[in-house]
């Protein structure tokens, strides 16, 4: 199952990278890949997981950027 997530605040390659690694941080997470140009990041689940948005928000309002929202 993929998620996507909006997010502000991205400018480069290193940002997205940044972003990445701080969602793969959390459980259940497979593998995620943050694009700056697009400005949202796309994270797969691992089989039968679930993610909380809040987590996610967390995640990523604390490596820096914006939390827009989740779909």
């Amino acid at each position: 199952m993929e998620k996507t997530v909006q997010i502000n605040g991205m400018m480069c390659q290193h940002c997205e990278m940044h972003v990445k690694k701080a969602l793969e941080a959390l459980d259940g997470v497979e593998s995620a890949v943050a694009s700056h140009e697009n400005k949202k990041a796309v994270i797969t689940l691992k089989a039968g997981a679930s993610l909380d948005e809040e987590k996610v928000k967390a995640a990523i309002n604390n490596a820096g950027y914006e939390f827009v929202k989740m779909n």
